[in-house]
């Protein structure tokens, strides 16, 4: 049976991204959406204890979300083999033009696995991409298409060993809006 979109020559999904899925530019998009994924009541970034981490996880990388400000303390397990990605700090802009990137000139972040520093890069989605979220999302509050695009401090990581792990991740727009995130994460 055809998706129920398909019915109103409506694509049921969002559209294909402007960027390969795996390079930075798509791990950004990727991770917004991944947010819009969730209503309100299991939106990772206001979630204060992990305990909505593993929702909506693509197969291939598992995103960790910030906060909409102020800091925060989550526990969660991460499957083996998983590289981690999420912003150290990032703004979003709805609906999108092209070139409508929230840069934040002033913004400052950092990143760090079991203490040891890890880079964060600045990523931006110049071309907005499609997101189609959840009722009341995070990202657009619509459940209908919107463009958008994103910026940010980003950070990668390699898969974690086998075991306990603690993630550590914030930043600031140079003012004095700050985010801070800190997992205990077992990965197994």
């Amino acid at each position: 049976m055809a998706p129920l979109g398909s019915f109103f020559g409506r694509s049921s999904g969002p559209a294909p991204l402007p960027y390969p899925e795996t390079s930075p530019q798509g791990l950004a998009a990727r991770w917004v959406r991944w947010v819009a994924a969730h209503g309100p009541l299991k939106n990772p970034i206001r979630d204060e204890t992990g305990e909505h981490a593993g929702h909506h996880q693509p197969p291939d990388v598992w995103f960790l979300g910030g906060t909409y400000g102020g800091a925060v303390e989550r526990r969660c397990a991460v499957p083996a083999g998983r590289p981690l990605f999420f912003p150290a700090f990032n703004m979003w802009a709805w609906p999108a033009g092209p070139d409508d990137l929230p840069v934040v000139d002033g913004a400052d972040g950092y990143a760090s696995l079991d203490g040891v520093p890890v880079p964060v890069t600045v990523i931006g989605t110049p071309v907005p991409f499609e997101v189609r979220g959840a009722l009341g999302n995070g990202v657009t509050s619509r459940g209908g298409a919107m463009p958008v695009s994103v910026w940010g401090l980003w950070a990668r990581l390699d898969p974690p060993s086998p075991g306990s792990h603690e993630v550590a991740f914030g930043g600031t727009d140079g003012g004095g809006f700050r985010v801070e995130a800190r997992y205990r994460i077992v990965v197994g």
